[in-house]
């Protein structure tokens, strides 16, 4: 995957649409009532990753691990702890959250699908 920064933005110029040798773990991960919902994807090397999906609304978010979330489908606004401004993320692109920290997530109108890696 080969990610560049510009303007404070990363950018995700090749996800990959497959994952091979993985396996996923069938009980989905609930949040905000079922408006966010996830599955964890295993890897061989024991890391692991989350897909899912945010229906539109307003969320907060708190980390234990530095995450990589790509978004897959739709749009969200971001503000990550300690920002003072939101920053908007499409299709295609990506951004990072580190570890022990909050970040505030708004989804717009029909939802945001996206891969989220720990990286720690």
């Amino acid at each position: 995957m080969l990610i560049a920064t510009f303007s404070g933005i990363a950018i995700t110029y090749c996800m990959s649409d497959n994952f091979e040798n993985i396996s996923i773990v069938k009980k989905a991960n609930v949040y905000f009532g079922g408006q966010v919902t996830s599955r964890t994807v295993v890897f061989a090397d024991g890391s692991n990753k989350t897909l899912g999906f945010m229906q539109a609304g307003d969320y907060e978010f708190g980390t234990e691990a530095a995450e990589l979330m790509e978004i897959l489908g739709g749009q969200m606004e971001v503000k990550l702890d300690g920002e003072d401004s939101w920053t908007t993320y499409n299709v295609g692109q990506s951004f990072n959250v580190p570890g022990n920290s909050k970040f505030a997530l708004k989804v717009a109108d029909g939802g945001a699908d996206y891969c989220c890696a720990y990286l720690d």
